[in-house]
């Protein structure tokens, strides 16, 4: 299998950009790594956007988007597994900043915050983190330059702000989201399930099982949200809940009564392991 190229400083990347055609397409993928299929869904996504272009993945450990008291050391890390699955995927070229230095240069900080479609879901237990998460992404499109950025819609918050982001800055590329892949017993992909014991991983099902539950209560006409989700405590029980909202899907503002499309999203810890996963509710 072919090495793919690596690189680890801001003035590399950009040297590797400016070298590039300028009719070549170049597509982006930003993670934090420790790769899944999910993560190989928005790379194949990315490289059947770009017409024979190049591919690009970034790979870091954003710590502006952790709180203190969040995982950020017990994030999972496999940069050699990473390489090999970017190298499968047909990836160009990783970028994997040698420090958080790299990319936050001091002595002054400098932040991309957005306000309102922040306030809910994770914005309300995690401050701070979207503005981190809004800043290392704004750092990445300036310094690769894609004409497309791909993102899973598990993290559908994060893929809604970006895409204000992209709007409201102007950046000349193309968002795109892809649907949450899952493990084939439902749970949603993700690399904190590294994290999970097995008792944990067993109970954590109860977070898909439960928005089955509430899409079948939608299916069959309920529309009030009290009663789509008033059972949350029980239904996801014993994960201890950061949150279960019903939220419109432009506004990310909670609604009590669905008359538009929907999103029901919820945030669960289980074994102190926080997951996240969310389902339309399409009128």
């Amino acid at each position: 299998m072919r090495r793919v190229k690596v690189l680890e400083t801001v003035a590399q990347v950009q040297a590797w950009r400016a070298s590039l055609a300028a009719a070549c397409k170049v597509g982006l993928v930003p993670t934090m790594g420790f790769l899944h299929e999910g993560h190989l869904s928005l790379l194949r996504e990315a490289k059947s956007r770009v017409n024979g272009g190049k591919l690009v993945l970034s790979i870091f450990v954003n710590p502006t988007q952790f709180g203190p008291h969040e995982d950020l050391d017990r994030y999972p890390r496999d940069r050699e597994g990473d390489l090999q699955k970017a190298a499968a995927c047909g990836v160009d070229m990783v970028f994997c900043p040698r420090s958080p230095d790299e990319l936050y240069p001091g002595p002054t900080a400098v932040w991309v915050d957005i306000e309102g479609l922040g306030e809910h879901l994770c914005g309300a237990t995690r401050p701070n983190h979207f503005r981190g998460v809004c800043t290392i992404v704004s750092k990445l499109w300036a310094v690769v330059r894609p004409d497309v950025s791909v993102f899973g819609k598990k993290d559908y918050q994060q893929l809604a702000i970006l895409r204000a982001v992209q709007r409201n800055l102007f950046f000349p590329l193309e968002v795109v989201g892809m649907p949450i892949v899952r493990e084939s017993d439902g749970l949603a992909m993700s690399s904190r399930n590294a994290n999970l014991d097995e008792t944990s991983r067993r109970q954590a099902l109860a977070i898909p099982r439960y928005l089955e539950t509430v899409r079948q209560r939608f299916a069959s006409g309920q529309r009030r949200v009290a009663e789509l989700i008033g059972d949350a405590e029980d239904k996801l029980a014993p994960g201890s809940i950061a949150y279960v909202e019903v939220v419109d899907t432009t506004t990310l503002q909670p609604v009590s009564e669905i008359r538009r499309p929907a999103l029901l999203a919820v945030a669960v810890h289980f074994g102190g392991v926080r997951l996240i996963d969310n389902t339309e509710l399409l009128p």
